[in-house]
């Protein structure tokens, strides 16, 4: 955990253009009932899925 906030999963900022992997990753962890939410990390150029703490999950890194 991180400033209150769990990390899911880390996706580059550079994918192939048209495709949203950290954007579909936490749509599917809001389908699961997380509020995954996408962050962008400009100290690694990294988008993260993340979860907020204080928000009832009881997510892993």
């Amino acid at each position: 955990m991180v400033n209150g906030r769990t990390v899911l999963e880390r996706f580059p900022a550079g994918g192939p253009r048209g495709s949203w992997p950290a954007e579909e990753f936490a749509q599917a962890r809001r389908l699961e009932g997380l509020p995954a939410e996408v962050v962008m990390d400009l100290a690694t150029d990294m988008f993260l899925v993340i979860v907020r703490s204080g928000d009832g999950a009881d997510a892993t890194a």
